[in-house]
């Protein structure tokens, strides 16, 4: 048997082990509705009437069956499974004009996959800035029966973190999309499962009795959730970070946190005080409850990377010995300082893949210098990728790699000038869009080097967390400055962690490591929401003759309509 033959054979072997779960299925009607998030009210996007959305909780080998017909007015949408991996299933990615066609108003769409690892998930809108206006929930993956975690904990609770505008997400869009350009701004408020305070600060009325300063009364939607514990005991905190654009920071007062799984991965077991936590990111730490029982304790978290112009976002842990209502004395952990970018980096540099971890291959058939930029597309402010600012066609990649005109045939660039100058604006400002995939052979191992760079205007370089559809990762290095042929002595082949989501800080660069082992199309983007929206992202495709029997609901659109309609009457 060949190798291809070998792998594929492999990969029909695990899935079918993992299969063998129960079919949960969930019906999710997706629909605007009024809300209060953050005590102010305005249009939400929700699920069944409720943001955020309900919680999906399965078990390592079940199958998800969620019917999801789309209530909208006048837009389409879908929703994608952030850190499920889709093997056997690339259409079930829910990634409007790449796996499929987005859900028209009034249909139903049935994602149907088989949720293969355990771990801490999410899943969120994928089309426009539907994950701004609130379109996003949490999925948590248990073991299987019999199978036991690699660290003990009595109790668990999740955390689900999003940051909210007042400003509707369609005059986000238009300011996105004018000349002059409107950026977004800073959120006004920082949301803990959906909830927040707007001019209303709950440290300030830490001197106070109870909550009821804030006179959530007759609105308890923006109430904070109040998370009770036991004296002495291990919890597990489950985090995932949905925010459309701030990098955040969480801390509990007077507790250590010790991280134990990132992305679905386990790593290395490490304390810290507090934990980064960029768009897209999923942890799991653990708690102990070994303060003093008869008080309450901040849960805070606050802007990093980007000055903050967003008060933190609070709750309460309550020990179970003290009242819910009653306030710390202790004033919230201070956020550390928005540009400390060493401590960013000695957080995210301790994560390491835990013993037993799957190692990476020891070398790479192809490599891509990805460089990052803010660039000007016939006057609109645009992110590009080796100068190139992605635009997606009307017909999904997914069935139409092989329709001529569907999208642009020519390869985007593998890297860029040697030359150029990441520390300062490009001298040449201008860039092209293109809808070009990187095409992969089954198997190929591919590294991918991510160059951050100086912004359009100004000094000034941000950071961006990326995500890789269908796959994990292994984070091989991070480095200052721009990378060399030399900073491949710095690699990480050890115990580099497994990630589906990687920081590239300021002016640095970060290196990682997949094998093209998943037939479809995947993308490849910041999970910035307004920076993918103005075209920061890649596509990859790979292995598609592997890829069989298309649902026809795929095919609903763009060049393939006329199609899928044909089947239909043949």
């Amino acid at each position: 048997m060949s190798l291809r033959g070998i792998t594929l054979w492999c990969v029909w072997l695990c899935l079918s082990e993992v299969s063998r779960g129960a079919v949960k299925q969930y019906k999710f009607d997706v629909q605007y509705m009024y809300g209060a998030p953050d005590c102010v009210e305005q249009v939400v996007m929700g699920i069944n009437g409720h943001f955020p959305g309900p919680t999906i909780t399965a078990e390592e080998g079940d199958t998800l069956h969620i019917i999801l017909t789309n209530n909208l007015l006048t837009e389409g949408t879908v929703l994608h499974w952030h850190g499920i991996r889709q093997y056997g299933t690339p259409w079930a990615d829910g990634t409007a004009s790449i796996s499929q066609c987005a859900i028209a108003p009034g249909q139903t769409f049935h994602y149907r996959f088989t949720v293969d690892r355990a771990g801490t998930y999410f899943y969120h809108g994928h089309y426009g800035l539907q994950r701004t206006a609130g379109l996003y929930g949490s999925l948590i993956v248990n073991l299987a029966k019999g199978k036991k975690e690699a660290f003990h904990y009595d109790g668990e609770f999740n955390l689900l973190l999003s940051d909210w505008w007042h400003k509707t997400t369609l005059e986000q869009e238009v300011g996105l999309s004018s000349i002059p350009f409107r950026w977004v701004n800073e959120p006004q408020s920082l949301l803990i499962n959906g909830r927040g305070q707007y001019n209303c600060s709950l440290a300030a009325n830490a001197t106070k009795t109870s909550l009821s300063e804030c006179n959530f009364r007759g609105n308890e939607e923006c109430a904070p959730q109040i998370f009770d514990v036991h004296p002495n005991m291990t919890y597990r905190i489950r985090i995932a970070s949905a925010t459309s654009l701030a990098s955040l920071n969480l801390a509990i007062g007077n507790h250590k946190l010790v991280v134990v799984e990132a992305d679905g991965n386990y790593v290395k077991p490490f304390t810290v005080d507090d934990i980064d936590i960029y768009s897209g990111e999923t942890y799991s730490v653990l708690l102990r409850t070994n303060q003093d029982p008869r008080k309450n304790y901040w849960i805070s978290i606050g802007v990093r990377g980007r000055k903050p112009n967003t008060p933190q976002g609070l709750t309460i842990l309550n020990y179970k010995t003290n009242s819910a209502t009653l306030l710390p004395t202790s004033p919230p952990p201070i956020t550390p300082q928005w540009d400390d970018y060493n401590r960013s980096k000695t957080f995210t540099y301790n994560i390491f893949g835990l013993k037993g971890t799957q190692k990476p291959p020891k070398y790479y058939h192809r490599r891509l210098l990805l460089l990052n930029t803010q660039n000007l597309v016939r006057g609109y402010t645009k992110w590009a990728i080796n100068n190139v600012s992605l635009t997606l066609p009307s017909t999904p990649y997914l069935a139409s790699i092989n329709v001529n005109g569907s999208f642009d045939t020519k390869i985007p660039p593998n890297t860029f000038s040697e030359g150029y100058d990441i520390y300062n604006p490009p001298l040449n400002p201008n860039a092209n869009t293109g809808s070009g995939v990187y095409m992969f052979q089954l198997n190929q191992v591919v590294d991918v080097i991510l160059q951050n760079a100086n912004v359009l205007k100004g000094q000034n370089s941000e950071i961006h967390p990326w995500h890789l559809h269908g796959h994990d990762f292994w984070v091989l290095g991070y480095g200052d400055g721009k990378f060399q042929q030399s900073d491949e002595r710095k690699f990480n082949l050890k115990n580099p962690p497994l990630r589906n989501n990687v920081v590239v800080f300021p002016y640095g660069w970060t290196a990682l490591r997949f094998r093209a082992d998943n037939p479809g199309v995947w993308p490849f983007h910041c999970h910035i929401e307004p920076h993918l929206y103005m075209g920061m992202g890649v596509v990859f495709a790979e292995a598609l003759l592997n890829v069989k029997r298309i649902p026809n609901q795929v095919l609903a659109c763009g060049l393939l309509r006329n199609v899928s309609i044909n089947k239909k009457h043949n």
